[in-house]
C-alpha cells in the first residue's frame, strides 16, 4: 500500500533555496509547500500557526531562527520534525530533535527529512511512556503539541513509520547514474565538514556526522563506500600537507572519525529492527537452545 505524501513546509527566504529544496524532495513521498519567503519571525509564527494541522515537517532556514522566534515557536507549541538549512555551528537552532544540512549538501534533503521525522517520532514515543507518571494533558503547551503531532504522524505512517521502512527506490544503487554521482559528491562534502571540525569543533562535527549517517542509512550506502570516502579524503589531506611542508602523522588520528560513523550507523540499524521482530527472534533463539539441550 502506498504511503500518504507528507506535507513539508518550506520556510526559506529566497526562491533559489525553495527551488533547490523542491528538487531534492521525492514527490512520491513528500508534498513541499512554500509557506513564506520573508525574514520576519512574527510572520513565520503566524503562517505556521494557521497551518498547524496541515504541516507534517518543516525545512527551515537557519537565519529565521533567532532567539525570539525560537522562543515563540516553543511557546505556541509549533514544534515539528525539522531540517535546519544553514551552517554547522554545533548549536540547537529550533529544538533538540532537529537535523542540520548546509546549503551545498541539499542533495541529501529527502534522506534527512526522513531522519528528522524518525527522531521526532522516537522522542514522542519516549514522552508518551506512562512510567514517568506524566500525561500529555498536563505537559506544557509546546510539549503537548509535539506529542500530538508525533501521534498523528504515527497514525499516518504506521506504528513505527520511517524507523525501518526505508524506500528502496531511493537507495544509492537504485538511483539513476547522474543522481548517484551527485549524492556521493554531496556525501563527500559532508564528510569533509566532519573531518575539518572533528577535533576543532566537536559539536559542529557531530552535526555533520549525523547528516552523513542519516543519508548513509536511508540511502543504503555500502559500508565499503563509506570507507572509500574516508580514505580518499585522508589521502587528499595528506598530499596537501606534504606540498605545504607540514607533518601529516596526526592524520592517523582521524580513524576515530570513521569509527564514530560506523558506530552511529550500527545504532541506526539496531533501531530499525521492529520490537516485535526482535522479540520473535529472541523467542526462536530460546526455543532452539532448549531443543538443542534435550536432543540426544
Amino acid at each position: 500500500m502506498a504511503r500518504p505524501a507528507l506535507t513539508i513546509a518550506l520556510l526559506l527566504t529566497t526562491q533559489e533555496l525553495v527551488d533547490a529544496c523542491r528538487q531534492w524532495l521525492p514527490v512520491n513521498r513528500y508534498k513541499p509547500v512554500d509557506l513564506q519567503q520573508t525574514a520576519s519571525g512574527q510572520a513565520l509564527l503566524e503562517v505556521l500557526s494557521h497551518q498547524r494541522e496541515a504541516v507534517d515537517a518543516v525545512v527551515i532556514e537557519q537565519s529565521l531562527l533567532d532567539e525570539s522566534t525560537r522562543e515563540g515557536l516553543r511557546r505556541e507549541g509549533l514544534l515539528f520534525p525539522a531540517v535546519v538549512v544553514g551552517e554547522l555551528m554545533g548549536r540547537v537552532d529550533y529544538h533538540p530533535e532537529e537535523v542540520h544540512l548546509p546549503v551545498d549538501q541539499l542533495e541529501q534533503l529527502g534522506y534527512n527529512v526522513d531522519a528528522a521525522i524518525s527522531r521526532f517520532l522516537r522522542q514522542g514515543r519516549k514522552e508518551a511512556r506512562p512510567e514517568d507518571g506524566s500525561d500529555a494533558n498536563t505537559q506544557p503547551s509546546g510539549e503537548s503539541s509535539a506529542w500530538k503531532l508525533s501521534s498523528r504522524l504515527q497514525e499516518r505512517l504506521g506504528y513505527l513509520g520511517v524507523f525501518y521502512k526505508r524506500d528502496p527506490s531511493r537507495f544509492l544503487a537504485n538511483l539513476p547514474p547522474e543522481e548517484q554521482r551527485e549524492l556521493v559528491q554531496s556525501l563527500q562534502r559532508t564528510y569533509r565538514d566532519l573531518l575539518i571540525s572533528y577535533f576543532r569543533d566537536p559539536a559542529a562535527a557531530n552535526q555533520a556526522l549525523e547528516s552523513f549517517v542519516n543519508t548513509a542509512f536511508f540511502g543504503d550506502l555500502p559500508i565499503t563506500r563509506t570507507v572509500e570516502i574516508h580514505m580518499n579524503l585522508i589521502d587528499e589531506f595528506w598530499k596537501q600537507l606534504r606540498l605545504e611542508g607540514h607533518k601529516n602523522d596526526f592524520l592517523q588520528d582521524y580513524r576515530l572519525a570513521l569509527l564514530d560513523v560506523m558506530a552511529h550507523l550500527c545504532e541506526m540499524y539496531r533501531r530499525s529492527i521492529p520490537p516485535e521482530v526482535a522479540l520473535a527472534t529472541s523467542a526462536e533463539y530460546r526455543q532452539a537452545l532448549m531443543d538443542s539441550q534435550v536432543s540426544p
